[in-house]
């Protein structure tokens, strides 16, 4: 009788690591790297060919104390494990990847001790938590937010109405130009508080091309741009038509699009971006099919003391912004069971609005 074979007998053992989504890399005694299989390559930015021979920590624009650990590992012999550690390649202007590191010295080897490094992506899951965090923050906000408009709308209502009875009983028109000017900035404060407190009509959601909206909101920012600033546009032919409510949508990208304008200021680039991605989780909910449109700019970045409070209302950067902007973008996208998201670095600053597509039947 034949031998039965292993169905996996045929495999390469290297086939099978290289199948792994865990990064694995193998360091000899001076740090460098002699293996990395294909999920490591990619959270280093750098293909087996050209990492080869070099020490790891060259590889990496922030390591955070990484080559002192290593070479007390290879030193001592001693195993290592840490969390959510961040990790940057070099090279890269992006914010740097979040990993969970377990390093391993492996005794015995052929040509000495080696250090056997297991990088796994933890970027997901801190992508998850932060909007987890910041959705609960969102809603502790939009409650006290509100409690604080219905307070301040009664006495501006009492406060036109009063303005408007005075105007009618006085003669003069100079003094009535006082009492425009009351009743004018009563109007505005309630308008500006209906924003804050994100009094807009529930979602009105119809069958929508998402493109057709995007080039809607081009052609306002264009209208707003000055003229040595530098608009693109880069869209996934693939995205589907969606079912949003097309107005609210579009307000909150134009307003995602005129923060970048403001950032850049009067020389720059922004550039509109659209993108169909399959099996993303936003908050708790992971959906088969989500849209990303977003907003690039290379102004000068976010600041750090801003970071955690952005889309809270009245948090903004500039003298003459009210905070409300963002806000109303991220009630917005959370009443389409979305989020808006944002990286920032100087020169380069990405906002994205992450939208469930509910296709149209």
């Amino acid at each position: 009788m034949a031998a039965e074979h292993s169905p996996l007998s045929h495999f390469d053992p290297a086939d099978l690591v290289d199948a792994l989504a865990t990064g694995i890399v193998v360091l000899d005694r001076q740090l460098c790297v002699v293996y990395a299989n294909i999920a490591a390559q990619d959270l280093l930015g750098a293909g087996f060919a050209r990492a080869r021979g070099r020490p790891f920590t060259d590889l990496l624009a922030e390591a955070n104390g990484l080559g002192s650990i290593l070479r007390r590992a290879i030193e001592h012999g001693e195993a290592f494990a840490d969390r959510e550690l961040a990790f940057r390649p070099a090279g890269s202007a992006r914010e740097p990847r979040i990993i969970d590191l377990t390093v391993t010295p492996l005794e015995g080897t052929v040509t000495g001790s080696h250090l056997l490094l297991e990088l796994a992506d933890a970027t997901q899951r801190r992508r998850i938590a932060r909007e987890a965090d910041l959705l609960a923050r969102l809603e502790g906000s939009r409650l006290m937010v509100r409690q604080l408009a219905h307070e301040i709308r009664n006495p501006l209502g009492g406060l036109r109405g009063a303005a408007q009875l005075l105007e009618r009983e006085l003669e003069r028109p100079a003094l009535r130009e006082y009492t425009g000017v009351i009743i004018r900035e009563a109007d505005r404060l309630t308008a500006l508080v209906d924003s804050m407190s994100g009094s807009m009509r529930p979602p009105q959601k119809a069958p929508t091309n998402v493109h057709e909206l995007c080039e809607h909101v081009f052609t306002l920012l264009r209208s707003e741009a000055r003229s040595a600033v530098l608009l693109e546009r880069d869209y996934d032919p693939s995205l589907p038509d969606a079912v949003l409510d097309r107005n609210q949508v579009i307000q909150a990208l134009l307003n995602l699009g005129r923060n970048s304008l403001q950032a850049v200021g009067e020389r720059g680039r922004v550039t509109l971006r659209s993108r169909a991605l399959s099996g993303v989780t936003i908050g708790a909910a992971r959906h088969r099919l989500v849209m990303r449109l977003q907003v690039e700019d290379n102004g000068p970045g976010v600041p750090n003391e801003l970071r955690e409070t952005l889309f809270l209302p009245l948090v903004t950067g500039r003298a003459n912004g009210t905070g409300l902007g963002l806000a109303v973008a991220q009630e917005i996208a959370t009443r389409h069971g979305g989020i808006v998201e944002f990286e920032s670095a100087p020169g380069h600053t990405v906002f994205t609005l992450l939208l469930p597509i509910l296709e149209a039947e």
